[in-house]
């Protein structure tokens, strides 16, 4: 498969993931500078990692969530709670995630993910006009 191939299938994965929305607003923030990078990611990670046939995408997220709690990476996290709903995870699922990660990452971690997770789902409500 050739690098715009790859690219255009991290794209469609990427837009399905965290949405066209998230997408096109993080697309106003390449440069000359990081223009390269996020060719990268979106090739190598969206397409090459993401479209493997091993795992379904709901648990990619559940990993990915596992793994930005552990890191305190929250701005992954946050993107990733997002992802993880769109790839049919539900919050209580995200729930049992953090309480895993609480173990083998630390309760912390979890406690301030328990936090962002919040706040996201209370963004998406807002977004959707729940009160």
């Amino acid at each position: 498969m050739d690098e715009k191939t790859r690219y255009d299938n991290g794209m469609r994965t990427r837009r399905a993931v965290l949405s066209d929305a998230y997408v096109d607003k993080a697309s106003t923030g390449v440069t000359a500078f990081n223009g390269e990078w996020q060719e990268f990611i979106t090739r190598t990670a969206w397409n090459d990692i993401w479209n493997r046939p091993g795992l379904v995408r709901r648990e990619r997220s559940i990993i990915v969530l596992s793994i930005a709690c552990a890191l305190g990476a929250w701005g992954e996290f946050r993107i990733h709670v997002r992802g993880a709903l769109n790839n049919g995870m539900t919050k209580d699922e995200i729930k049992e995630v953090l309480m895993q990660a609480a173990i083998y990452a630390g309760v912390p971690a979890a406690n301030h993910a328990f936090k962002e997770a919040a706040s996201v789902f209370a963004e998406i409500e807002a977004e959707a006009g729940k009160p």
